[in-house]
C-alpha cells in the first residue's frame, strides 16, 4: 500500500523549491522524499551552502509560510502547461489537463499531491542538515506543527 503524502510537508516542499530558485537561481529539486516527520530534497548544485545561506533559506521559507498565502489549484491544457512549466517529471498517462498548484503569487507548479488550504497551516520550517556530494545538494527539513 502506497503511503499518503503529508499535505503540510508537501506544501513546504513547493515553497522550498521556489525559495531555492529565488535565492540561488537553482531549478526545482530533481528528487524528493517527503514524509510527515522529516523530508529531503536533492538539487543539482555546484557547491555546499554556507551556514548563512542555509539560515537565509530557512528564513525565506518561514516568511512565506507566515504570510498565510492561499493554496489553490487550477487546470491547464497539456500544450499550454508544456509552454509554461517543465513537465519532465510528469507521468506518461497524465492526460490532457494538468493540475497546477499555486501558493499565492509565490509559486506555481504542476502537481498531483495533496496540499494545505493556506500556508499558515504548515507550521515552522526547519532545515535539519544539508550536504553536498558529486554536484548534488541535499537539504533535509522538518516542520514544527501549529
Amino acid at each position: 500500500m502506497k503511503k499518503q503524502m503529508d499535505p503540510c510537508m508537501h506544501s513546504a516542499e513547493h515553497i522550498l523549491n521556489q525559495a531555492m530558485g529565488r535565492l540561488f537561481d537553482c531549478g526545482r529539486c530533481f528528487s524528493a522524499h517527503i514524509e510527515r516527520k522529516k523530508s529531503k530534497c536533492d538539487y543539482r548544485f555546484q557547491r555546499s551552502l554556507t551556514a548563512e545561506e542555509l539560515a537565509a533559506l530557512e528564513k525565506e521559507v518561514n516568511r512565506v509560510i507566515e504570510e498565510n498565502l492561499t493554496v489553490a489549484e487550477t487546470y491547464m491544457d497539456l500544450d499550454d502547461a508544456s509552454k509554461a512549466f517543465n513537465l519532465g517529471r510528469l507521468p506518461d498517462d497524465a492526460g490532457e489537463r494538468i493540475r497546477i498548484v499555486s501558493i499565492g503569487d509565490y509559486d506555481h507548479c504542476p502537481c498531483i499531491g495533496p496540499h494545505v488550504a493556506s500556508t499558515g497551516e504548515i507550521g515552522a520550517f526547519r532545515i535539519t542538515s544539508a550536504s553536498h556530494e558529486d554536484g548534488v545538494l541535499r537539504i533535509r527539513f522538518k516542520l514544527k506543527r501549529p
